[in-house]
């Protein structure tokens, strides 16, 4: 059974890279499909991404790396996947998550979404948490493979946090 991972992964953590490894034993394949979205300001671009992501899942063999445009459901039905895999950290996910696959069920009766709860060791972790880590200049290496601290440190170091005015 084939199995769609879509997210944005800007950029990938380990919290996401648990649930690609227990989604791999779980599916004979886990595509892991990056969404280009151009509404939205990513730190990497969607090659970058591709590349961390690649690096961080290559002991994976069933598992593969792509990128769409558009609705996840109709990548999925593209691909001739059946099952959506999702994590959840916390309660909030599961609200959205829930109300994300009813919509999908709705746009195409056959999908099924399988949600992985976070290892509890990453259910504080995201995307947005890392780069504000990394921004401020931060240790991320426990939170996102080696690659991705490294490509991190070079981005922030190359763009300097702007100062903030002193009181005098």
């Amino acid at each position: 059974m084939l199995a769609v991972y879509p997210g944005s992964f800007d950029p990938i953590t380990l919290g996401h890279l648990d649930i690609i490894e227990r989604g791999a034993r779980l599916f004979s394949e886990v595509i892991v499909a990056i969404a280009h979205n151009p509404q939205k300001k990513a730190l990497f671009s969607v090659s970058q991404r591709i590349k961390q992501v690649q690096a961080a899942t290559g002991h994976l063999k069933n598992v593969r790396v792509d990128t769409f445009d558009g609705l996840t459901v109709e990548y999925a039905r593209s691909q001739q996947a059946t099952v959506l895999l999702r994590g959840l950290r916390v309660l909030s996910d599961f609200e959205y998550e829930l109300q994300m696959s009813h919509t999908n069920k709705s746009l195409w009766p056959e999908i099924e979404t399988v949600f992985l709860t976070t290892s509890n060791e990453y259910s504080f972790l995201s995307s947005s948490l890392v780069k504000e880590i990394a921004r401020f200049g931060g240790n991320v290496r426990h939170l996102v493979p080696a690659t991705v601290a490294k490509d991190l440190e070079a981005c922030f170091t190359q763009t300097p946090i702007p100062s903030q005015p002193t009181l005098e």
